[in-house]
């Protein structure tokens, strides 16, 4: 690397299908970027080989070095050894992941939870950017999230803080991946929506025909069914989104009227793929918060979109080898 070239630095976004890699700059941008399937039934062994050819052939394609590599990982993370304790999508527990990549690739390595990696990457380069309070609510298979106050990244006492898609929402409700009940998740994750979804077309054949058709089966109804019937106006999609916003918002009501943030930023694939769930979020938490807590808030859509995760992991390893 020439002398007056700004450090580029490796992202990582680790799931349980796909890993990919980007070289991220120091504003955030994207040079390049590569996508590889992930064998997670294999074992960590052969998922970390994923990662180091994954990262090999996106330095060597961009011809560029890094200065080091940050990795989320959609799981639970001990922030002082980059060990993940648990990741159940790829069925680890206690896989040291830092120190396996740092011995392969030869760079710094910083491991951290995903959702947090996306947060911070919507905080410094996204929707976020120049604030100093917010949340960050992603709702994809899962829900998860990150928030920063008064410009500081929270991370907890175990370094578990974001997982905002456990708040309970409904005493003794639906059963969670989690085994609790009437979590967020239960109710608005993209599994759980699914979940509902179907027993909804079994409750009714008649009313759930377009998602039939679309899906083919009953059994293969998903959120994108759901998605999909509801831009075809279908009235049982419909009805299964606004319940979905209605969950959605219960939980952000709690969040707003404990964290009182400036910002709530929505992203993930279900907001994604269903963009009206912003403005429907908006107007019920404005009705159901406090008062005070809604006087400066503004919920908007995660800018970044997919990226969010690896420009973030990126640039919290950056900042974390410069010791910012």
């Amino acid at each position: 690397m020439k002398r007056k070239e700004k450090p580029i630095t490796l992202g990582v976004d680790l799931g349980g299908t796909k890993v990919e890699a980007a070289l991220v700059d120091d504003k955030g941008h994207i040079i390049f970027s590569q996508r590889y399937p992930t064998h997670s039934k294999k074992g960590p062994a052969a998922v970390i080989a994923d990662i180091q050819t994954c990262v090999k052939d996106c330095m060597m394609k961009a011809s560029k070095d890094a200065v080091a590599l940050g990795i989320g990982v959609a799981g639970q993370v001990e922030p002082s050894t980059g060990s993940v304790k648990f990741a159940p999508n790829l069925g680890w527990r206690d896989v040291p992941l830092g120190d396996e990549l740092e011995k392969s690739i030869g760079l710094p390595v910083i491991v951290m939870n995903d959702v947090r990696a996306a947060t911070y990457g919507e905080w410094l380069y996204g929707a976020g950017k120049g604030m100093s309070d917010l949340v960050c609510v992603f709702v994809g298979t899962g829900i998860g999230g990150g928030a920063v106050c008064g410009g500081q990244m929270l991370e907890g006492c175990s370094n578990t803080a974001g997982e905002l898609g456990h708040i309970t929402i409904v005493a003794g409700g639906r059963r969670c991946h989690c085994s609790n009940l009437g979590c967020l998740e239960a109710y608005a994750g993209g599994w759980a929506i699914a979940e509902r979804a179907k027993e909804a077309v079994k409750d009714n054949i008649r009313a759930g025909q377009r998602l039939i058709h679309i899906a083919g089966t009953i059994d293969k109804v998903t959120a994108s069914t759901i998605s999909s019937a509801f831009k075809d106006k279908d009235p049982l999609a419909n009805q299964l989104i606004e319940d979905t916003e209605r969950y959605l918002s219960s939980g952000i009501v709690s969040i707003v009227n404990a964290f009182n943030p400036c910002l709530i930023i929505l992203g993930g694939g279900i907001i994604e793929n269903l963009p009206e769930l912003v403005p429907m979020v908006d107007q019920r938490v404005r009705e159901h918060a406090l008062e005070a807590a809604v006087k400066s808030l503004k919920i908007v859509q995660a800018a970044l979109g997919g990226h969010a995760a690896v420009i973030g992991a990126a640039a919290m390893a950056k900042n974390k080898i410069a010791g910012e």
